[in-house]
C-alpha cells in the first residue's frame, strides 16, 4: 500500500472541545464560493455545535439560503462570535446559546430562547458530538461511557422532545452520524457506538413522526477537517487525516453542509428516514 503522506502542519489540541481559530488551515466553512438561492427563506433554525467545524458551515449555508440561526455550542464562546459574524454577514439573524446539551434541562431552556428571540425553529439539525479515543475496549471508563452518550444521542432525544411543541409547518430534523457506524473504529468503540444509534434512532423516528409530516434524515461524515480531530488525535496522525479515503483528503466542513442544505430544504421533500454518505469515496452500503 502506498504510504499516507503529510497534507497539513502536525498539530494537537491538549482540550475539547477544539478551538476552529488555533487550526492550521482554517477549515473551509462556504464563505466563498456557494451561492444560495433562498431555499430555506426565513426560516428558522436551531444547530448544536454550530460555532465550528461542520455546524459552522451548516450554519452559513443556512444563511445564505435566507434562514435565521441559532447556534448552540458548549464553551467555544470565540468560534462561536465568529459563526454569528459569518451569519450575519448574510443578512440574517443570529443568536448564540452555549450550556451541556448532555442536560436535558438546558436543551429545554436553549429550544424556549431560540423561540423567544427568533420567532419560530423550523429545522433542528442534532450535530454536536465528542469522541475520547482508546487503545482498546478496558479503558473506556463509565465516566467517559456515559458523557459520549449523553452528548452524541441522549441531546438529540432532549432536543428532539422540547422542540416538537414549537416546530411549525411540516418541522426538519436532519442528524449528524458517521462513516464509522457502518464500517466501525477499533479505537473509538463508544463514539461508534452512539453512531449506530443514531441512524437507528434517525430511521425510528422518521417513521414516529411521518404523519405529523416532520421530516427526519441523518448525514453520516467520513473524515472531515474539524476541531475535533486536532483535539482527539496525536499530532503526526492529524498530519495525513484523511489521505487514505479513495479522494486521497480529508474533506472540509462544507463538501457536507451542502448535504444539510439538501435535507433541509424542499428539494428533499420526498425524504425521510435516510442517511447521506459525504465520506470521499468509502463505498458503506447503507
Amino acid at each position: 500500500m502506498p504510504k499516507e503522506k503529510k497534507v497539513r502542519p502536525p498539530q494537537h489540541q491538549k482540550r475539547q472541545p477544539g478551538r476552529q481559530y488555533k487550526m492550521r488551515p482554517q477549515p473551509r466553512s462556504g464563505t466563498s464560493d456557494y451561492v444560495g438561492c433562498v431555499k430555506l427563506r426565513d426560516k428558522v433554525a436551531l444547530i448544536t455545535g454550530g460555532d465550528s467545524g461542520i455546524g459552522r458551515a451548516v450554519a452559513v449555508l443556512f444563511a445564505k439560503e435566507g434562514a435565521d440561526i441559532s447556534v448552540v455550542y458548549f464553551n467555544e464562546h470565540k468560534d462561536a462570535r465568529e459563526t454569528k459574524r459569518l451569519v450575519e454577514a448574510q443578512g440574517r439573524k443570529c443568536i448564540l446559546v452555549a450550556g451541556d446539551i448532555g442536560r436535558e434541562t438546558f436543551c429545554r431552556s436553549a429550544v424556549t430562547q431560540t423561540k423567544r428571540e427568533l420567532g419560530a425553529i423550523d429545522i433542528l439539525v442534532n450535530n454536536a458530538a465528542e469522541q475520547h479515543p482508546q487503545e482498546n475496549i478496558t479503558r473506556v471508563t463509565e465516566k467517559q461511557l456515559e458523557r459520549t452518550f449523553r452528548t452524541n444521542i441522549f441531546a438529540m432525544f432532549f432536543l428532539t422532545k422540547a422542540v416538537m411543541p414549537h416546530f411549525r409547518k411540516r418541522g426538519v430534523i436532519i442528524n449528524t452520524a458517521s462513516v464509522t457506524a457502518y464500517q466501525g473504529s477499533p479505537e473509538l468503540l463508544d463514539y461508534s457506538a452512539t453512531k449506530g444509534a443514531i441512524v437507528a434512532f434517525t430511521r425510528s423516528l422518521s417513521q414516529a413522526l411521518a404523519k405529523k409530516k416532520i421530516r427526519v434524515n441523518a448525514v453520516a461524515p467520513g473524515p472531515i477537517w474539524t476541531p475535533l480531530i486536532p483535539s482527539t488525535f496525536p499530532a503526526k496522525e492529524v498530519a495525513i487525516f484523511g489521505s487514505d479515503t479513495p479522494l486521497g483528503r480529508a474533506g472540509e466542513p462544507e463538501d457536507v453542509a451542502t448535504s444539510f442544505v439538501f435535507l433541509a430544504s424542499d428539494d428533499s421533500s420526498y425524504m425521510t428516514g435516510q442517511v447521506l454518505h459525504p465520506n470521499g469515496g468509502r463505498v458503506v452500503n447503507g
